[in-house]
């Protein structure tokens, strides 16, 4: 088991909502009051998360807790994580309130750019009048959201079997990871100097010499990345930024020299475009499964069925045009 495994499976909810309050307000005793746990709780959980990220978050003086580098890095994508979910459950509770049919998907970056347009487009052909509500976010939260009935499924990369327990996954096709430059990129002509065949003998050598993005350790695909660099030979990327935002990646690798690694379903319209170049590579033992993950309990609705329906065709349909 490696430590992306053990980081997915015992970060929770609870670890982020004590990180926020006690950067928010700077105090221990201040936070616990407002969580309603006990000081030492609430400085078990903190430890917890620091031991899990490897990192300490805070720098503790006379006056309290004070957010370290580190803790400043990790506030940011808390706090934007936290409130992209509040406000998709208050999306929530409205329309349980008002009566409105509705659906909530969680999607996973990686798949959402290529697969759910269409499936979106499809499932509202079919005349339902059910309100969509989509959350792209990290696995591990989506699960936990999924398992809290909080979500109706789950689309994207199959989790470690070890966390799909009461949860239930449908195999839908199989991703690979891309290794994306901008159009007449200094590697790309190295390439073409050598003249390789369908990727082999293809070396990601030389990549080093530039910024590389990757995924975050947190992401799914991130031990996937990191095989795929060890199979070059590639140990250590003395330059890297570890991002799971698309449009960031997008925009950088597009007016620089950097080197993207990601999943084929962030950048496969942009390659189609002319926007972004894949290295030739042999990718074929990065595949990996992207299907529907629902709670192993839940009773289809004849709503939830037809968008999986909708995802399942679409996903046909491109497994088709690739072929």
């Amino acid at each position: 088991m490696n430590e992306h495994d053990v980081f997915d499976k015992r970060l929770k909810l609870r670890h982020l909502h004590c990180f926020l309050e006690v950067a928010r307000l700077g105090k221990i005793v201040l936070a616990a009051d407002v969580l309603a746990v006990s000081q030492p709780a609430l400085s078990k959980t903190i430890r917890e998360l620091e031991t899990l990220l490897g990192v300490k978050l805070f720098k503790r003086n006379k006056r309290g807790m004070e957010l370290s580098r580190y803790g400043e890095i990790f506030h940011r994508r808390a706090s934007s994580s936290i409130s992209e979910l509040r406000q998709g459950l208050d999306h929530i509770r409205r329309a349980k309130q008002e009566g409105e049919p509705f659906l909530s998907i969680g999607v996973l970056p990686t798949v959402a750019a290529q697969l759910m347009p269409e499936a979106v487009i499809r499932f509202k052909q079919s005349g339902r009048s059910t309100n969509l509500h989509l959350f792209a976010g990290p696995n591990t939260v989506l699960l936990e959201r999924l398992r809290l009935a909080e979500l109706d499924l789950v689309v994207g990369r199959m989790a470690d079997p070890s966390v799909m327990h009461g949860l239930s996954f449908q195999h839908v096709y199989s991703e690979y990871i891309s290794v994306v430059v901008r159009p007449q990129h200094p590697l790309l002509r190295a390439i073409a100097a050598t003249a390789p065949v369908n990727g082999h003998g293809v070396s990601l050598n030389g990549i080093e010499k530039y910024v590389v993005l990757i995924p975050t350790r947190e992401s799914i695909i991130r031990p996937t990345v990191d095989r795929l660099l060890m199979t070059h030979g590639i140990n250590e990327l003395p330059q890297t930024i570890e991002t799971v935002s698309d449009a960031f990646g997008r925009n950088y690798v597009q007016q620089t020299d950097a080197v993207w690694i990601i999943s084929n379903g962030v950048i496969a319209i942009d390659v189609a475009q002319g926007k972004l170049e894949e290295i030739p590579l042999d990718v074929k033992e990065t595949l990996g499964p992207v299907g529907l993950t629902t709670r192993a309990d839940k009773i289809m609705s004849t709503d939830l069925q037809l968008f999986m329906d909708s995802v399942k065709q679409v996903a046909g349909d491109l497994a088709k045009s690739q072929s």
